[in-house]
């Protein structure tokens, strides 16, 4: 337990940093003490002495995509703990079912229809859940297998399936503006999150995070085994029907606009997993605080780093691996 509490007060510490290092550089700097003064007038209601662009900056334009930051990489990495927990395998991550390709599929049919971008929102987050939902659908009605085994195996054909629609969707599309949004949406970026994104996003995902709490035990319990599960009275179809549906729920609402954001959870549980072992109610909340600080930091690097953004789907992938890899190495052998 007291590795747990340092493990959050660590992990807490060092999320504060990234958030007022997040609000703090870019091409137009705040200093700390601006971000003070703008923090203190806005919690007292008192006239904040700083130029009026400072606080255009922190609150109309890197407040949104901070706050978008810690949404994305939270709900992610979530995710990613419970699909693993649930599946049993450490290399299960938030896409295993075809929420983020059916998510992409919805994004992609949207702006080839030059649809504005609520709609392309709600098409991605709609696709999303569709995809599992048929993942679900499939693996229901072949009987006489594993059920886990025969749902991995159908969110992977659908997944292929739906990335091949991505292709010739690509393949029609107009190259000169269809095209190269399609590309950005599908490599993720948080540079068009505004307010109205956070708002039509928070509350799926909290819904979702409130589900994985509750089942927070099961989830441990059924991390052991359908077997030990029914020993202790808990119906393993029924709890996993919920936490499929919580999860997919929380990326589906996430990837809706935040686009393809790959590794986050598939790394940050088995980081998580390492500071606080594999107990749900442990493990839950250090993911969470864990993927958002990595998105956060990540997306500061993404907008800071060059001249030009840097997509998050390319440098999740250039941090993701190498981390990987070290956990790979460094882990025990039972990930449990």
């Amino acid at each position: 337990m007291r590795r747990a509490v340092l493990a959050v007060g660590g992990i807490l510490v060092l999320l504060a940093a990234l958030v007022i290092g997040a609000f703090a550089v870019g091409r137009y700097p705040v200093s700390p003490g601006e971000l003070a003064a703008l923090v203190q007038a806005k919690l007292f209601g008192t006239p904040a002495e700083v130029p009026a662009t400072v606080e255009t900056v922190v609150f109309g334009i890197r407040g949104p995509r901070v706050l978008a930051a810690l949404l994305v990489g939270g709900a992610l990495a979530a995710s990613g703990s419970a699909y693993q927990s649930l599946f049993r395998n450490p290399l299960v991550s938030p896409d295993i079912l075809g929420v983020s390709a059916g998510a992409a599929f919805g994004a992609v049919l949207g702006i080839f229809l030059s649809l504005e971008v609520w709609a392309i929102q709600g098409l991605a987050f709609v696709f999303g859940l569709g995809a599992v939902a048929t993942a679900y659908a499939i693996a229901a009605s072949l009987r006489g297998h594993d059920p886990i085994l025969v749902l991995v195996l159908a969110g992977v054909v659908l997944g292929a399936l739906l990335g091949a629609c991505i292709a010739l969707v690509k393949y029609l599309a107009d190259p000169y503006n269809q095209l190269p949004a399609i590309t950005y949406w599908l490599l993720g970026s948080l540079a068009a999150a505004d307010p109205g994104d956070v708002r039509s996003t928070v509350l799926p995902v909290l819904a979702g995070l409130a589900v994985l709490w509750l089942l927070r035990w099961r989830i441990t319990v059924l991390s052991l085994g359908d077997e030990e599960a029914a020993s202790l009275g808990i119906r393993a179809g029924r709890v996993r029907a919920l936490v499929v549906a919580a999860a997919t729920l929380v990326t589906a609402a996430v990837v809706s606009i935040s686009g393809i954001v790959g590794w986050i959870g598939l790394i940050m549980p088995h980081v998580a997993r390492l500071l606080v072992g594999p107990d749900f109610r442990r493990l839950l909340p250090v993911a969470v605080l864990l993927g958002a600080g990595f998105l956060l930091g990540v997306d500061t690097l993404a907008r800071t780093a060059a001249r030009i953004e840097i997509p998050l789907g390319v440098l999740t992938a250039f941090v993701g691996t190498p981390v990987f890899l070290w956990l790979l190495a460094t882990a025990r052998r039972s990930w449990q």
